[in-house]
Order: C-alpha cells, then structure tokens, then sequence
C-alpha cells in the first residue's frame, strides 16, 4: 500500500469514485461506493471516517458525502491520470480494454505528476 500525499493506494481508489459519481449524481452515499467498489458498508464508512480526518471529504453519519475542495483535487488527479494511463494502454500499445483497465488502475497510483503531464502532452501530439 503506497502512500503519496498523505493518502494510500485505496484511499485515492475511494476519492476517484467520489469523484465520478459526483459527475454523475447529486448525492453520492456509503452504499453507492459500497456497491461500486464491491466491499462491505462497514469497510467504506472507515475509509470515509479517514477521509473526513484529513479534511478530503464531509460526511454526517447516514447522510450524503461531498468532496472538499481537497478532495475534489485528488479524486480529479487520480481519475485524469487513469484515463490518460488507459488511452496509452491501449490506443498506443494496443493492450486489449479488460488488461488496460486493471494495469491503469495500478498504474494510476505510482506514476509522478512530471510523468503524467509528460504522457498527457504525448497523447495530444497524436490526436
């Protein structure tokens, strides 16, 4: 479990889905990341109790979670470095969808911000 800027690995995996589902939904509850995730509520609500310590997100008991402007930050990095991660995978390498998707996911949470912003220029010179 990599740790970067405070967070580890599956902290930045929750704040990624925080972050898509508030593109998505007006509301985003424990059960929507339980579901999506495929972990138990329990598990999530400890997530979202450290997640709320460090000041990423705001979360009542029972009630709906909203992203800090912190959290919001994280979560758009985590998801921005995914995709251009993905689209490498497989619109340069032709990796098949399913492989991409999973080495993305892992990918997302070790490359540097220098390389990101390396690879997102790379990918827009092909376009």
């Amino acid at each position: 479990m990599k740790v970067k800027n405070g967070l580890s690995s599956s902290m930045e995996d929750y704040l990624r889905e925080i972050y898509v589902l508030t593109q998505k939904n007006d509301e985003v509850r424990v059960t929507d990341i339980a579901q999506l995730l495929g972990i138990s509520k329990p598990s999530v609500n400890r997530a979202m109790n450290t997640l709320k310590d460090q000041g990423y997100i705001e979360h009542e008991h029972y009630g709906t979670i909203k992203l800090t402007k912190a959290g919001a930050e994280a979560g758009k990095s985590v998801y921005d470095t995914y995709k251009i991660v993905y689209k490498f995978l497989t619109d340069v390498l032709e990796v098949r969808p399913s492989d991409a998707e999973e080495e993305a996911h892992l990918l997302e949470h070790d490359i540097s911000k220098g390389t990101r912003k390396k690879l997102k220029k790379f990918m827009k010179k092909r376009k």
